[in-house]
């Protein structure tokens, strides 16, 4: 397709691979940040066509799988109240609470609805002026904007029977607990090229005057990462660390200005829980007080909903990139996509999911990289 196929040409992927090759000297440690590369990379068998000296760890870019226990459990618990009209994305509807999924909830009665953008939410709102209308709104930087948008509608339309339950988390306050976890390997990012679309990449200089990493603009096709990979290599040799937009296609330094303007009167910052990850401080946003009216947790008295996560499931770990997912002794026994313990193995996005779509049951070579 066009447009496409230039992305994912083998002769041009060909030199990239050798370019790595020739450029590596020694192991490194590179983590791609988004669920989206995971999968180009497991898809396309990236990381088992690289040279052995670079590992690719897989970070927590998965919107899906970073949404907290306790908030899958309060949407359960919103979605199955009567007169309430749940909608999400689709992708989060077999995603596990405590003791069922959305899609348990629909077959017991509730009126869960699948919708393909938060905007529709608010016109289900506008049709059903006798029903509470609840929109689901998960991810990082890239799906918020969309979600603001809905709020800000629904505000100027005096829609009182819509709402929005909120589990916003950003990027910057994920890689900086990464960075300062003493079991931390990681000695350069591939950052989501979609985030950074809306976000510009303005946000990540702190993060590399402070830890001294290398940060890499990157892509979701098969050119993209391996770009984004070469370039990775080529400044971890020379020894720099330095902001490097390899999706200028994309991606400007400011960023989507309009749609931080509005993000910026819709939420406001606040610390926020990661499945798996725990409390990360400022990572994540809620409505600010303009549009608190329009809090799900705060309008069905959720918001002390607290969960404990399955003793099975390692996904924590695999978010963080402690651990391949084929390394979890669960992984392909009692956790599929039928089965799954965790969101990691749900997701579209999920590098659980990736594994065990492509084939990934043997298990992980463990592998120390030095950091000097």
């Amino acid at each position: 397709m066009k447009y496409l196929d230039e992305f994912r040409d083998p002769e041009i992927a060909s030199r990239l691979f050798d370019e790595i090759r020739s450029a590596t000297t020694r192991p490194w440690a590179i983590m791609e940040v988004c669920g989206g590369q995971t999968h180009s990379i497991i898809r396309n068998g990236i990381d088992q066509l690289l040279p052995p000296e670079i590992e690719l760890i897989h970070g927590p870019g998965c919107p899906v799988c970073v949404t907290p226990l306790e908030m899958i459990d309060k949407a359960l618990a919103i979605a199955a109240q009567p007169g309430v009209i749940f909608c999400s994305f689709g992708d989060m509807l077999r995603v596990p609470g405590s003791r069922r999924d959305l899609f348990t909830v629909k077959s017991e009665g509730g009126d869960v609805r699948i919708v393909y953008s938060p905007l529709d939410a608010v016109k289900l709102a506008q049709a059903n002026p006798g029903r509470a209308v609840v929109f689901f709104g998960i991810g990082f930087e890239t799906t918020a904007p969309a979600n603001a948008m809905a709020v800000f509608q629904a505000k100027q339309l005096g829609l009182h029977n819509f709402s929005m339950l909120v589990s916003h988390v950003l990027v910057p306050p994920a890689i900086t607990a990464i960075l300062e976890s003493p079991a931390t390997r990681v000695q350069a990012f591939l950052a989501a090229g979609h985030v950074c679309s809306v976000m510009g990449t303005w946000q990540y200089e702190p993060l590399i005057d402070r830890y001294r990493v290398p940060i890499v603009v990157t892509g979701f096709e098969p050119l993209d990462v391996l770009e984004g990979i070469r370039r990775a290599v080529l400044q971890l040799e020379r020894g720099d660390a330095q902001l490097d937009n390899a999706y200028a296609r994309a991606v400007s330094h400011t960023g989507n200005r309009p749609a931080q303007s509005m993000l910026a009167d819709v939420f406001e910052v606040t610390d926020r829980s990661w499945r798996g990850i725990g409390v990360i401080a400022q990572s994540g946003w809620r409505l600010s007080e303009r549009y608190r009216a329009f809090d799900a947790e705060e309008r069905f008295a959720v918001a002390d909903i607290h969960t404990q996560e399955s003793p099975l499931c390692r996904s924590g770990e695999v978010l963080q990139g402690l651990l391949k997912p084929n390394q979890c002794p669960a992984f392909g026994k009692q956790c599929t996509p039928r089965t799954p313990l965790g969101a990691t193995m749900v997701s579209s996005e999920g590098a659980c999911a990736a594994y065990f779509q492509y084939g990934r049951f043997a298990q992980a070579e463990e592998r120390t990289v030095d950091v000097e």
